[in-house]
């Protein structure tokens, strides 16, 4: 005698189960509550807690990091900016000191420097002829783009301010100890 199967539909999902005709044993089901395979609410709400106290942990760090970031990239500029006003100086400028529009012409600094904002600093050149130039970079918004702002002139030495605020010729010089520090 030939047995006939029969397909029931067990879930939304398409899993079928087979049972034969006149047989009392049929696979078990994957419903919940005959122990399916997921996560419980109480794995989730844990995951949740463990990557809150991650980030929780992680996200100043990261922050501090970006901070660090910006200002070595201010510096960098300034630095950029500083050999590109000697080098326009003391060839096509003829001992006078380029504007920064001069100096992305002549393509001595590209135009993301040029545009006076970068990494989070505004970068403000002022070109004196033939007496000097200024460079200084603040940053965007203090204590979350830059902590320090900074100051270069034809001398090449950088300069700067623990405020944010922008350095003279009389702040600091870069790589010392602030008169602050030294009392």
């Amino acid at each position: 005698m030939l047995h006939r199967t029969q397909v029931f539909p067990v879930s939304h999902c398409g899993d079928r189960i087979r049972k034969e005709s006149g047989s009392s044993d049929s696979m078990p089901s994957h419903s919940p509550q005959n122990g399916a395979a997921g996560f419980s609410l109480i794995e989730l709400m844990i995951v949740v807690a463990v990557i809150g106290i991650i980030s929780i942990l992680a996200v100043p760090n990261f922050m501090r990091s970006r901070l660090f970031a910006n200002e070595t990239s201010a510096i960098a500029s300034l630095r950029v900016i500083v050999t590109s006003e000697i080098t326009y100086a003391s060839t096509v400028g003829n001992g006078s000191f380029a504007s920064t529009d001069e100096l992305v012409a002549q393509g001595l600094i590209d135009a993301a420097l040029g545009s006076g904002t970068k990494d989070g600093y505004n970068l403000t050149l002022t070109a004196d002829g033939s007496s000097g130039f200024t460079i200084i970079a603040v940053p965007i918004t203090a204590g979350t783009t830059g902590q320090r702002g900074f100051y270069a002139d034809q001398t090449g030495v950088i300069r700067y301010s623990d405020d944010g605020s922008a350095p003279t010729q009389a702040s600091p010089v870069l790589g010392t100890e602030s008169a602050a520090d030294e009392e």
